[in-house]
């Protein structure tokens, strides 16, 4: 390994004052900043590891950031401190055309005054320090790398960055390995590694094992649910990256059934051989990680803040007015079954399951990928255990998503889709989700009033889809 790698020097005084002004422009642009709609008021920094020393012809550092914007009143919400982001930031004397998309701007004052700085995971050579930081278990500063001493991690891959929009990003390196680091970090265990190194301990060959991680030890973590495993996860409060073995050749879900869609082909094998992949994954979780029972005062909780979200969707989106009282009884409805009695297992679970976090293999099989649950969520709710009915809601809403996209919407093709997919779930678990409609009324309600928020807030075009399954949930409760 290199001696830039291993070796930490002290930050220079006036770094981050000198990239405020250019980052208060860049960061809101970015797809992975989870503050859209809100000014960045300035900036906090939480770390700095100098990588490649500033003053050589490429300079490297390794920022988190708290980026701080005035608080949105919420109902029901505290206010917090701010985001904290990860930042890769090279240094150059001037930018290569290749890396002009890369820019973040000029530095007028400070210790990089005169320099060009740019997101440098774009630029080959801080790649490739990164997967040499990861193959050697490198420490840097506080920032640990770490993997699996059984998998093997081959030097000089030539890496490339994933372009398409993603809410991390991802570094591919010579079709072997995906890189995946995470934008917005919070402190404790990352359901993103914690899982899928799970899985890996079962055996689950529907998750990609990883390779290697990288971590932050700068705070402690006070997280008591530690999962068993050669890997002390309590040791890692900031996790930062996951590198895992690529899937070459694999098809995105969501791409592969709006494909199918366009040339009007049925789905309907891919959704039950995706639906058995699902229930392969919860049965393994299940195995791996503690289950619990949720009775009448779990449930009253759950349920709780599921008209919490209604009432601040509603308040939110107007368009959701006057469906607030059927979808009020989508939850209330769950509520009386728990105060008969009724109760439910709870196990981990993907927690933000949809086409996009599913690849298909050249020979048909389904992988499930991305186990990060909804980045908006507090760390701790995604790590809760919950129904594995969850994960089932959330596909049959991408599958409505999917049939919607089309023009005209193809209504018959997402019902069928659906089906097939429960069906194929059951045929692995022993469980088929609509014997039990109530509980998958109430995530799927819960779901669409997520999905009206986020595209009220970020693609209106797009609004009429989730409110076309607000109208039928709200009035009916038909399921598939």
């Amino acid at each position: 390994m290199s001696e830039a790698v291993t070796r930490t020097v002290t930050t220079p005084p006036g770094l981050l004052a000198s990239l405020d002004p250019l980052l208060r422009e860049w960061l809101p642009r970015q797809r992975w900043f989870a503050g859209k709609g809100r000014p960045v008021t300035g900036f906090t920094l939480v770390e700095a590891t100098e990588l490649l020393p500033a003053t050589s012809k490429l300079g490297l550092y390794h920022l988190l950031v708290r980026a701080h914007q005035p608080v949105v009143p919420s109902h029901g919400a505290p206010g917090h401190p701010g985001d904290c982001y990860q930042l890769l930031i090279g240094v150059r004397e001037a930018l290569p055309p290749r890396l002009a998309p890369a820019l973040i701007g000029h530095v007028p004052t400070g210790p990089l005054a005169g320099r060009t700085v740019y997101d440098a995971l774009h630029d080959t050579r801080p790649a490739e320090l990164l997967m040499e930081a990861l193959r050697t278990r490198a420490r840097v500063g506080r920032l640990r790398f770490d993997r699996d001493p059984g998998q093997d991690i081959r030097s000089e891959l030539v890496p490339r960055v994933v372009t398409a929009e993603q809410s991390n990003s991802s570094v591919v390196y010579g079709d072997t390995f995906i890189l995946k680091l995470l934008r917005r970090i919070v402190p404790g265990i990352n359901p993103d590694l914690e899982l899928p190194l799970a899985l890996a301990r079962e055996g689950c060959p529907r998750v990609p094992a990883p390779t290697a991680w990288m971590v932050a030890d700068i705070a402690p973590t006070a997280d008591p649910v530690v999962p068993a495993g050669p890997v002390d996860l309590a040791a890692q409060p900031y996790v930062l990256g996951v590198l895992q073995p690529f899937l070459q050749g694999a098809s995105d879900g969501w791409e592969l059934a709006l494909r199918e869609l366009a040339k009007g082909e049925d789905f309907g094998a891919e959704a039950r051989a995706l639906g058995r992949a699902t229930a392969e994954v919860h049965t393994a979780l299940a195995r791996a990680l503690p289950t619990v029972t949720l009775g009448h005062m779990q449930l009253q909780l759950m349920v709780d803040g599921m008209i919490e979200r209604l009432d601040a969707a509603v308040h939110a989106v107007p368009a959701l007015r006057p469906y607030a009282g059927g979808l009020r009884s989508a939850f209330t409805a769950l509520g009386d079954l728990a105060a008969e009695g009724r109760t439910w297992t709870a196990q981990r679970v993907h927690g933000d399951l949809h086409l996009g976090q599913c690849l298909r293999s050249p020979s048909g099989e389904w992988w499930l990928i991305d186990f990060e649950g909804e980045p908006a969520r507090p760390l701790a709710e995604r790590r809760m255990p919950q129904p594995a009915v969850r994960d089932v809601a959330g596909m049959l809403r991408s599958f409505d998503y999917a049939a919607r996209s089309a023009d005209p919407p193809q209504a018959d093709w997402a019902e069928t889709c659906r089906a097939a997919y429960c069906t194929g779930y059951a045929e692995a678990s022993g469980r088929d989700p609509r014997t039990d409609p109530v509980l998958l009324r109430a995530y799927e309600t819960d779901k669409a009033i997520y999905e009206v928020v986020y595209e009220a807030r970020h693609r209106p075009d797009w609004l009429p889809v989730p409110l076309a399954a607000i109208d039928r949930l709200a009035s009916t409760g038909h399921l598939t």
